[in-house]
């Protein structure tokens, strides 16, 4: 049995895994907070595409793959099967995708999320065992059943979790904290799956067919990049309630129908707006003397 290595380089491939997962969780879980606002179908088919991309690219499969990067097994090279290796991102994101769906459309309530998470994070197992096994070494890859179970419950409950989040986290702080959470979750069924691994070596080394790790690295972080970037401005781009509402209100305006909008009311500190009508729209101005008032 061949000795293996997770952490060749040290911290820094397991530190740059769950950078990955939480950046792509924190922006996943914003685009899905669209999913339940949109007023079209369109819309949320839109975001919840963006979604899948954020979360199963780059939180789920870029994370494993940069953690892979740290994986050396001794008395061997390891090289990867390039179609196997896009099947699993295909896997990775149409899993996220079908369990976003699921919870994304009608009313939310635990059976949706129980089954969305099963789904989503069944995928997320078979991403990553897709992805194992498009390694190719001089050696044959064996697994303990308990442990790989393990991973795979591990991996239906952050899938649950995260989808259970990404449906009702709205506000900054928590998309934050969600997604530091998911990042731990996704790194450790990663690592659960990942020790259940042993390798037995060949008694004789052949030529080993597929792409290096060097090979594949740039095209992945570029990809990672452009998704980034791509995701970054789609958010930017779309237009906020507050743009919404100023832009009802301004179509109510131009066609003559009372706005239903209300301009924000000034600041009344002292609470004078409370004590009477004197200054407020359509309200008379009162005469220095009143009728009740007697004359002198």
């Amino acid at each position: 049995m061949a000795e293996i290595n997770h952490f060749e380089y040290g911290w820094i491939t397991p530190a740059l895994s769950y950078a990955l997962s939480v950046l792509g969780s924190s922006l996943g879980l914003v685009c899905a907070g669209r999913i339940r606002t949109a007023s079209t179908s369109g819309q949320r088919i839109w975001w919840g595409l963006l979604a899948a991309w954020a979360i199963g690219g780059t939180a789920i499969w870029a994370m494993h793959f940069m953690a892979m990067l740290g994986f050396a097994v001794d008395g061997t090279r390891i090289r990867y099967d390039v179609p196997l290796t896009v099947a699993s991102t295909v896997i990775a994101v149409v899993a996220v995708g079908i369990g976003l769906s699921i919870v994304g459309t009608g009313r939310l309530n635990a059976a949706r999320v129980l089954v969305g998470g099963v789904f989503t994070g069944a995928g997320v197992a078979a991403m990553h065992y897709t992805g194992m096994a498009a390694m190719r070494l001089d050696g044959d890859l064996d697994y303990d059943g308990a442990r790989v179970a393990l991973s795979v419950l591990v991996a239906i409950v952050a899938a649950t979790v995260a989808l259970w989040l990404a449906m009702t986290v709205r506000r900054g702080l928590a998309i934050a904290a969600s997604a530091l959470l998911m990042g731990i979750a996704v790194n450790g069924m990663h690592f659960t799956g990942m020790s259940a691994l042993s390798v037995h070596l060949h008694d004789q080394r052949g030529e080993l067919a597929g792409a290096g790790v060097s090979t594949l690295l740039v095209p992945i972080v570029l990809a990672v990049i452009f998704v980034v970037v791509g995701l970054v401005y789609a958010l930017l781009a779309a237009p906020t309630e507050d743009d919404l509402a100023g832009a009802a209100y301004l179509d109510g305006r131009a066609a003559g129908v009372p706005a239903t909008v209300t301009p924000e009311p000034t600041p009344d500190p002292v609470g004078l707006r409370g004590r009477g009508t004197l200054g407020q729209p359509g309200t008379p101005f009162p005469s220095r003397r009143s009728a009740d008032t007697p004359r002198r």
